[in-house]
């Protein structure tokens, strides 16, 4: 773990440059706006260590699958979100010498992302080998209010001397991705264009056609002043720059404003349609100035904070920690298209290919629900509904039939893409995960109209996989799971994985349910459903209630616990304390076959379940299992600390539940897994907003009402957060002492808190 950047409530700030840590400050300092992102690479050269990222939501390549030999069922490829071409280029030369990091002396570093804001600033004095000395000012953002536009403000202050400054705005086209199976390129440049102080490339993703288009348009001021300039052409295959060269004296400062606007054939249907449109928006944001575009941005970005802020009192770390996640989440999914998703990584490194996981569902829906209007949660579960043909496609790929959906781990288009086979074969569990999800947004919604629209289709698809994926064993009498990998993938292809098993029986009953739902209240819809699914009502009813009422779940009557699976108490017990600190993470020290046969946990799937289904289960039931297991569970799932964190609140263990809290909030911060270089744990964030709300301020969702059984850390002098539920906005305050919930906006709503009942009138406030 480090504890390298600077704490601060509202900022991540790094002082002082240092090469060995930027490669994962330029995924710590990432900006996004929902469309497209940007890892914190420098705008000048730098020849150092750096991986270039720039990121277009919904565009992707797919790459050949690579793997030693192939087994039926494997996907042909696997998605990558692409490093596209590079557009926040600017080199900087003076008096003939480069301006780049690694080679001259660097002081008064400081690179600063203002949360708030959403806005990245850098500052630095740069000293060349011939003793000149400039001061660097830069200022760059994402657009929220036009995803299309970025924009960027970078001054150079002369020092000590009087010369030429020679600046040359780019785009770049010669790019790749790092993790590139073949080590081949993704793009072909189909068109470059410059002329003065603008340009144009247009690019082409290789087999899946994507069209990504981007123009610049700059301008430069000296000492304030617009400066009218004829700048210098530059272009070749894959390459468009324009030069410019400016005199200075001693102390001048030059600032050069870059517009760069970065459209795609997902929302532009031709190349002459993304040029125009293209040039619209560049000239836009270089017509309105950089000052005002960023007055519109920050307005939007108040707005968001104002639904999603968590204000802690009294602890630094854990304020900057929640609020670097939502800040991440918020600048990463906006949900105003049901075509896009969320990928572990979002727009911060290309690890996993930066495709969908069942991680949305168990881990995002959640933070989306509590904090953003109805539609942007329901368009993550549209995305799902609009893959289940694929997700049939799939399951029928590894020997399933009549309509069984197996949804993939990894995906883009809804096709698999992931090529481990433990994992694509056997964690199966996702299915679930997407069925829960459904529950989750009608509970919190009300709308449970979204079963006739969507969401039937869907669980009956599920709900068959489940019923072909057991098997009746003649030895135990009952239904058993076999071969599969449960959420901690320190156990491959076990049998009866207990998570996997709940999460199946669960499916199986909602589905049940939502078919009488469905039946009573939308009748003709329901015709529609079963005519286009072939669903047979009796008898698959019938089978679906056997398998409900006689499954397998392994359980240790001695220890009184469930089991992670059959013949997890074969293993050697040894605690997670007892491991040398050295060899941690052991997925980066131990071989496999060491780690399979370890009792060690990556995140505990017994856990997992409980918290998933915590009205199940009694106080001593969860404590038992938490003593347990969460002595075995290393933590090095970036998904596992959150959830462990919620069920040590719910036990009362509560300075367990606070180191936990730290872990998860702060896991890219201080790189707690020594990997951060590769990009941010986007999906465990969401995890990190549970840990806060659901953990210590105890929030549930039972009996159509939200339950609160709250409880502030010591070292807390208060919790603060917002809540958007059904019709309402509640604003939660908590201190030692003190509860209080204000209705903010909606109507009169009906609470429980601390275990009483509660109404709180239209603009009412309760305080208890």
């Amino acid at each position: 773990m480090k504890e390298y950047y600077k704490k601060d409530e509202w900022k991540i700030i790094e002082e002082g440059f240092n090469p060995d840590m930027h490669e994962a400050s330029e995924s710590i300092f990432s900006l996004g706006n929902g469309r497209m992102g940007q890892r914190a690479n420098f705008e000048e050269k730098y020849s150092g260590k750096s991986l270039q990222g720039t990121y277009i939501a919904g565009v992707y390549y797919p790459d050949k699958t690579r793997v030693g030999w192939w087994k039926n069922g494997y996907p042909e490829y696997f998605a990558k979100v692409l490093n596209a071409p590079n557009w926040i280029g600017i080199l900087v030369d003076v008096d003939g010498l480069a301006l780049d990091l690694n080679t001259v002396k660097v002081k008064n570093f400081r690179r600063e992302l203002d949360m708030k804001q959403a806005c990245l600033r850098r500052s630095f004095i740069a000293v060349f080998p011939n003793g000149h000395e400039i001061e660097i000012k830069t200022s760059r953002f994402l657009s929220i209010v036009n995803d299309e536009l970025g924009v960027i403000r970078y001054s150079v202050k002369a020092l000590n001397f009087a010369g030429t400054i020679h600046f040359t705005p780019f785009i770049d086209g010669d790019i790749r991705n790092e993790d590139s199976n073949y080590d081949e390129q993704f793009w072909d440049t189909l068109e470059c264009k410059v002329d003065n102080a603008s340009a144009f490339l247009l690019a082409k993703t290789r087999k899946s056609e994507f069209l990504v288009g981007m123009t610049m348009l700059y301008e430069v001021t000296k000492n304030n002043s617009i400066l009218k300039l004829s700048s210098e052409p530059i272009r070749n295959d894959k390459y468009v720059a324009s030069q410019v060269s400016i005199e200075v004296q001693k102390n001048d400062e030059v600032e050069i404003f870059k517009y760069v606007s970065v459209l795609s054939s997902l929302n532009h249907s031709s190349p002459g349609k993304i040029a125009i449109n293209g040039r619209k928006v560049a000239e836009e944001g270089l017509q309105r100035k950089y000052d005002s575009l960023f007055k519109d941005h920050i307005a939007a970005w108040d707005e968001k904070w104002l639904h999603s802020d968590i204000i802690i009192k009294g602890d630094e770390a854990a304020q900057q920690g929640i609020r670097f996640n939502i800040f991440h989440l918020n600048q990463t999914y906006t949900g105003k298209d049901e075509r896009l998703n969320i990928g572990p990584k979002g727009f911060t490194g290309e690890k996993y290919g930066g495709s969908t996981y069942w991680d949305t569902e168990a881990f995002l829906i959640p933070f989306y629900l509590s904090t953003a209007p109805q539609d942007v949660a329901r368009n993550l579960l549209v995305y799902r509904y609009k893959h289940l043909g694929k997700a049939i496609e799939n399951a029928e790929k590894l020997g399933f039939h009549s309509g069984a959906a197996l949804y993939p781990m990894v995906t883009i288009n809804g096709e698999e893409c992931h090529n481990e086979w433990e994992i694509t074969f056997e964690e199966i569990h996702r299915n679930g995960a997407i069925a829960f999800a459904i529950y989750n947004y009608i509970r919190y919604t009300g709308r449970e109209d979204y079963l006739a629209e969507y969401g039937l289709e869907v669980l009956i698809g599920i709900s068959r996989f489940w019923k072909q994926r057991v098997n009746w064993s003649d030895v135990k009498g009952q239904y058993v799971m076999l071969g599969v990998t449960g959420p901690n993938e320190y156990e491959n292809n076990v049998n009866n994985n207990w998570y996997t098993s709940k999460m199946a029986v669960w499916t199986l009953e909602y589905t049940l349910k939502a078919i009488d739902y469905v039946m009573e209240v939308h009748p003709a819809r329901y015709t529609e459903i079963t005519e286009a699914t072939s669903f047979n009502h009796e008898r698959e009813i019938a089978a679906w209630n056997d398998v409900v009422q006689n499954m397998y779940f392994p359980y240790s009557e001695n220890l009184k616990v469930f089991l992670q699976q059959d013949g997890y108490l074969d293993k050697e017990q040894k605690m997670a304390s007892e491991l040398d600190p050295a060899e941690r993470p052991i997925n980066q020290h131990w071989s496999w076959d060491r780690i399979l046969r370890s009792c060690f946990l990556k995140q505990a799937d017994v856990l997992q379940g409980i918290y998933t289904f915590e009205d199940h289960f009694d106080a001593e039931e969860i404590k038992r299992n938490f003593d347990f297991y969460e002595p075995r569970t290393l933590h090095e799932s970036s998904l596992s600390p959150c959830v462990h964190s919620i069920l040590a609140n719910r036990i009362g263990y509560i300075h367990k539940a606070y180191d936990l809290y730290l872990r998860t909030s702060r896991l890219d911060l201080d790189d707690y897994n020594h990997e951060v270089r590769e990009g941010l744990h986007i999906t465990s964030m969401g995890g990190t907003w549970m840990s806060v709300v659901y953990g210590f301020g105890g929030l549930r969702v039972t009996e159509e009402m939200l339950h609160f059984d709250p409880v502030v850390p010591e070292n807390w002098e208060s919790l603060s957060f917002k809540i958007m539920y059904r019709e309402n906005m509640l604003r939660i305050n908590i201190n030692k002492t003190t509860t209080v919930i204000d209705n903010e906006s909606g109507p009169e709503i009906r609470v429980m808190l601390k275990g009483k009942k509660y109404v709180i009138g239209k603009g009412k406030q309760l305080s208890v």
